[in-house]
C-alpha cells in the first residue's frame, strides 16, 4: 500500500498542562480505499454516519481549549470510526465484538451488514489503528515527562434514544454521562467533572456508556495517568441525527473548560 497520511492531529497545548482532550469519534471522513470495503450505498452510509458520529465534539473541545486558563493538548481523530475505532481493544477483550463493533466494525448501529462476511481486519488495524495508538501513547508519555501526570478527558456524545447496537441501552440517559475506570478515575477527577457539568443538567455515571480510554502501555499500570469519559447527550447541543449544532454547544464547551481548569491546577 502507499504511505498512509497521518489520520489524527495532536494540537499542542501549554507545556505545563497535563490535560489531553481526546476526540476520537467526531469525523465523518472515510478514505476511498476504505469506502470500497463498505457494503452500504451512499445514502445508507450517510445515514449511518449521522447515527454513529459524535458530531461537533471536535468543536466543543476546541472552544474549551481556547478558553481554558492553561491550554490543554488535543488529540483529534481525523477519520470516521467506521475506518477503525481507536478506543476498542483490538482483540477478544472487546465486549463490542458481540455487536460486530470491535476495532473494525462489521455491523451498523442498526445491526445491518457494514462489511462483507469474512472481511480481513488486519490491514486496517496495521494501517490506521496501531499508528494512532502509538501516537496517543507518546502524547501521554510526553505529558508524564513534562508534568509528572497525564489527565485524559475523552469527549464524546450519544443519541437521546438508544440505538439497536447498544449493549447497555436500557439504563439511564442523563444529559451528561461520565464514564469511569476503577484504576484510572480518582474521586477528585469525578467530583470536578460533576461540578463543572452541573449547569448542563443531571450528570450520571457509566450509563449508557461506561469506562475510559487509556493507552494499553499505561492501562492499570500507571496511576499518574488519570482518565474520564465525558458523554454529552446530543439533544442538549445539536439537532439529531447528524444535524447542526445549537446554542447548547456553548454551554457544554464552557463546562468542559471549567473541568480542564479544575484539573490543570
Amino acid at each position: 500500500m502507499a504511505d498512509t497520511p497521518q489520520s489524527y492531529d495532536l494540537l499542542p497545548g501549554a507545556g505545563d498542562s497535563p490535560v489531553i482532550l481526546h476526540v476520537p469519534h467526531s469525523s465523518r471522513e472515510i478514505p476511498a480505499e476504505v469506502r470500497s470495503g463498505i457494503v452500504l450505498g451512499d445514502a445508507e452510509l450517510e445515514r449511518e454516519l449521522d447515527h454513529i458520529t459524535d458530531a461537533h465534539t471536535a468543536a466543543i473541545a476546541e472552544a474549551a481549549a481556547e478558553a481554558a486558563g492553561i491550554t490543554p493538548w488535543r488529540f483529534v481523530n481525523g477519520l470516521s470510526r467506521l475506518v477503525i475505532d481507536p478506543e476498542r481493544f483490538p482483540d477478544e477483550r472487546e465486549e463490542m465484538l458481540a455487536s460486530g463493533m470491535g476495532a473494525v466494525y462489521t455491523r451498523t448501529t442498526h445491526k445491518e451488514a457494514l462489511r462483507p462476511d469474512g472481511f480481513d481486519h488486519g490491514p486496517l488495524i496495521e494501517r490506521y489503528f496501531r499508528p494512532y495508538a502509538q501516537a496517543m501513547t507518546q502524547a501521554v508519555a510526553d505529558r508524564l515527562a513534562a508534568t509528572g501526570r497525564a489527565v485524559i478527558i475523552d469527549v464524546h456524545s450519544y443519541p437521546t434514544a438508544p440505538l439497536p447496537y447498544e449493549l447497555h441501552g436500557a439504563g439511564p440517559r442523563p444529559p451528561v454521562c461520565l464514564g469511569t475506570d476503577a484504576f484510572h478515575t480518582p474521586a477528585g477527577l469525578l467530583d470536578a467533572a460533576r461540578e463543572a457539568f452541573a449547569p448542563c443538567g443531571e450528570t450520571g455515571l457509566d450509563s449508557p456508556f461506561a469506562g475510559t480510554y487509556v493507552p494499553l502501555e499505561f492501562y492499570e499500570k500507571r496511576a499518574e495517568v488519570t482518565a474520564l469519559m465525558v458523554e454529552i447527550r446530543r439533544d442538549t447541543y445539536m439537532a439529531e441525527p447528524g444535524g447542526p449544532a445549537g446554542p447548547g454547544l456553548v454551554d457544554v464547551a464552557s463546562a468542559l473548560r471549567d473541568l480542564v481548569d479544575a484539573v490543570s491546577r
